[in-house]
């Protein structure tokens, strides 16, 4: 069925249609489709497999679904949407960890091979080389740098989204890097923001 809300709505206008119960199935919808791709992005850099970040994903909108009645705009709609997406994201990995369903050590787990072998991996040599640097940064600093770099949020909205402090994020995006910088093998240009 197609959804007779505008194509250019705001977040809070699509918010308070969400909180109609008339136009409420209606008005997800359209946030799902709105919203997918860029969750489905930030998910996926986490953890790197396809068939695991639709199942996260699946699991993001209906907490959404289940939760949004009381969600009352104290941050931005996407705000909390990444939030929950990036909580999920990492809730799977610990999980994963726990029940030891990927090793602890990445000498166990090969990520540039899983990379390889997974069919939606489109990226090049270095794109790989980049996303297995990523994947040996601490957690707080690989969300730090998955949403600064490849979202660009402010460091406000990580602040919101992660529960850390701005300073806090600036140090951790600086290390993150850092770090890549040198598993990289690329020479440090001076400062990062």
């Amino acid at each position: 069925m197609p959804s007779n809300i505008p194509k250019n709505i705001s977040d809070d206008d699509l918010l308070v249609l969400l909180h109609s119960g008339d136009r409420m199935e209606e008005a997800f919808g359209f946030l799902v489709d709105r919203y997918s791709p860029q969750l489905y992005n930030i998910v996926r850099r986490i953890v790197f497999s396809h068939d695991d970040t639709d199942d996260i994903l699946q699991n993001v909108f209906v907490k959404v679904w289940k939760n949004v009645a009381g969600f009352r705009g104290a941050s931005k709609l996407s705000t909390w949407l990444y939030s929950i997406a990036t909580n999920e994201a990492l809730s799977f990995l610990r999980k994963e960890k726990r029940e030891q369903k990927i090793p602890l050590s990445t000498e166990e787990y090969d990520l540039a091979t899983t990379l390889e072998s997974e069919p939606y991996f489109d990226g090049d040599e270095l794109m790989r080389d980049f996303m297995v640097a990523i994947d040996k940064l601490p957690e707080k600093q690989k969300v730090t740098f998955e949403l600064r770099y490849f979202e660009e949020m402010p460091y406000n909205e990580i602040s919101e989204i992660t529960g850390t402090s701005t300073g806090a994020l600036k140090a951790n995006y600086h290390h993150a890097v850092k770090k890549l910088q040198k598993f990289l093998g690329i020479e440090s240009e001076g400062d990062v923001d």
